[in-house]
């Protein structure tokens, strides 16, 4: 069950939060930020994990258009969800962490080490692009997500109010089926339906999933950037991932030139929701890495 804390970004935001136990300042904490829709729930097999939870705080924080979090502003960006997970760190009085994300969760993460980069210990990237889909990564077996998912946005779009407004089945449907792959089960495709459904309700929920998938299919690549990042890097890539395959991932890689180290674990069947999929090797990496880099205040 989340929470929500105020932040003064973008004229107030409503950011909602879970953490893992009760927050301990003698342990590294390491912040998670979930993909496309889905809320603090993504990461249950994280929260679940004791000797994961034993080693670090987990604080999965709900994105904006997510979840339980609303902002004073219709309009935000990925660069925007990282500066709130950066002030709900503040807010909790959390002055550095290593932080995760899964698919968008990886863009988000990504944005909070360029901005705070004294801030941020690790990054663990989970089937996930650092390129927005552009020509080349498509030509390298990328999705192109603009004839799929565009209708769906012109369809959200509204001059009047839509008070009785659901998320479509068929998104819920599809947002299963492309993260969870092989694994979208009718147990885990019900659960997020059900979710979705509650979250992007009424003439709100109707605004939220609509800017959440602008940001997706309007966000802005960070290539030329990535150099900038200093901490280490682990990237995750299931051999199944359908959105973003397997090619870009080796390439990106090479282009965290500065990082303190910077390696790619391709995860044999995995999916797109990696942390989902295949909880083992994920929850195995972040521990590795905080235990390599410490991170305690």
């Amino acid at each position: 069950m989340s929470k929500t804390i105020h932040v003064p970004h973008l004229g107030g935001i409503s950011a909602a939060y879970a953490l893992s136990g009760e927050y301990d300042p003698s342990k590294p904490t390491c912040v998670l930020a979930n993909s496309m829709c889905m809320t603090t729930a993504l990461y249950k097999d994280q929260f679940d994990d004791a000797k994961l939870t034993a080693a670090v705080n987990l604080l999965a924080i709900e994105p904006l258009g997510h979840g339980s979090t609303s902002s004073a502003t219709e309009h935000f960006t990925y660069w925007d969800s990282a500066i709130m997970a950066l002030q709900v760190m503040d807010a909790l009085g959390i002055q550095k962490a290593f932080a995760l994300g899964t698919s968008q969760g990886g863009w988000i993460v990504a944005r909070m080490a360029l901005l705070a980069p004294e801030r941020i210990l690790g990054l663990v990237l989970l089937g996930t692009s650092m390129d927005y889909e552009s020509a080349d990564s498509r030509s390298k077996g990328c999705w192109d997500p603009v004839p799929l998912l565009k209708p769906f946005f012109t369809g959200w779009t509204s001059d009047t109010t839509r008070p009785d407004f659901v998320v479509e089945d068929a998104w819920c449907t599809m947002v299963g089926s492309v993260g969870f792959g092989a694994f979208a089960t009718e147990e885990r495709v019900g659960f997020w339906t059900k979710t979705l459904q509650e979250v992007y309700r009424g003439d709100e929920g109707r605004k939220k999933v609509r800017m959440a998938l602008n940001c997706l299919l309007e966000r802005d690549g960070l290539l030329m950037r990535l150099g900038d990042v200093k901490c280490p890097v682990y990237w995750l890539q299931g051999t199944e991932d359908t959105p973003f395959g397997t090619i870009v991932p080796a390439e990106q890689i090479l282009l965290f030139t500065r990082s303190k180290e910077a390696s790619l674990e391709m995860v044999a069947g995995g999916a797109h929701y990696l942390n989902a999929t295949h909880p083992g090797p994920v929850n195995e990496a972040l521990l590795r890495m905080v235990e390599k880099y410490g991170g305690t205040e």
